[in-house]
């Protein structure tokens, strides 16, 4: 599932108009063909049509792992779930003959600049809103952990609220917003926590390391354009840089240990045994 860093590569592209696209922000929505019903959470496929029609894109941002477009009035949401991909293309060839779409584009929005908006998922799993109010989606999610606001004081206050196991707690987006199994594995080996270790067992200065890691491993994953692994993403790099996961075997960077992987809640964790001790 695409995680913060590879949703944040999204969104910049989508946003500055990179790689040869026009950027969305000031585009306005012609027509919107659905081919995936299921793909629309909220509202009815029929009415999420009829509401996009003449808004105009204000910007694109990010929330957690959502894609947020802001409107003129409202706001359309989308997550990737599994596989999903947004793009931004031209409607025809040079020779103004019409681009087809895609086999997994489920959702594509036409726009008066002649470009599309298009939203592609393979799995069928990725959803859109439209909505008045963006926290009617977002309003339930954790802190952004690249905030200046989401400061290791706050951390160590939240894991002590808590008495879970830090890695599914991490996972966990109401408790924060964007971390799933890759840059959790990797955040936790940073800071030499077990990722079965309680969450509340944390001390100050073991939360304030924890809180460094997640920010330098986002911020890592971001400046490499993501992890092109277990799903349909474009250009990342990140994953040649990973230090435990999917590593499996695979002597530690740290102190040459071979990396194990265990199931917690139900996800695959890979960690050294020698570096992130259960026991502190």
């Amino acid at each position: 599932m695409p995680e913060l860093p590879e949703v944040e590569t999204i969104v910049r592209r989508l946003r500055d108009g990179s790689d040869n696209q026009l950027p969305v922000p000031g585009q306005v929505i012609k027509s919107v063909d659905v081919q995936w019903d299921r793909i629309i959470a909220a509202p009815h496929p029929t009415l999420f049509k009829l509401m996009l029609v003449d808004k105009t894109i204000a910007d694109v941002r990010r929330r957690g792992k959502f894609l947020h477009f802001p409107l003129n009035e409202g706001h359309l949401i989308g997550h990737l779930r599994m596989s999903g991909d947004m793009r931004m293309e031209p409607c025809l060839n040079a020779d103004h003959s019409p681009i087809p779409v895609e086999a997994h584009d489920r959702v594509i929005i036409n726009l008066v600049s002649g470009w599309r908006l298009v939203f592609s998922n393979i799995r069928k799993f990725g959803r859109m809103w439209v909505v008045e109010d963006a926290e009617q989606i977002f309003g339930s999610l954790g802190p952004e952990p690249l905030s200046e606001r989401f400061t290791s004081e706050i951390l160590y206050e939240m894991l002590q609220s808590h008495s879970r196991q830090i890695k599914p707690l991490l996972m966990d987006q109401h408790f924060i917003a964007g971390l799933g199994n890759i840059y959790t594995d990797e955040s936790l080996f940073r800071a030499k926590i077990h990722p079965l270790r309680q969450s509340d067992s944390l001390t100050k200065q073991e939360a304030a390391t924890l809180h460094a890691a997640i920010q330098t491993t986002l911020q890592e994953g971001i400046r490499r354009f993501g992890a092109s692994v277990d799903w349909v993403y474009r250009g990342g790099e990140f994953q040649n840089h990973f230090n435990v996961y999917q590593r499996e075997g695979v002597p530690c960077p740290n102190c040459g240990t071979p990396i194990q992987k265990i199931t917690v809640g139900q996800r695959g964790t890979h960690f050294c045994p020698t570096c992130q001790k259960r026991t502190p």
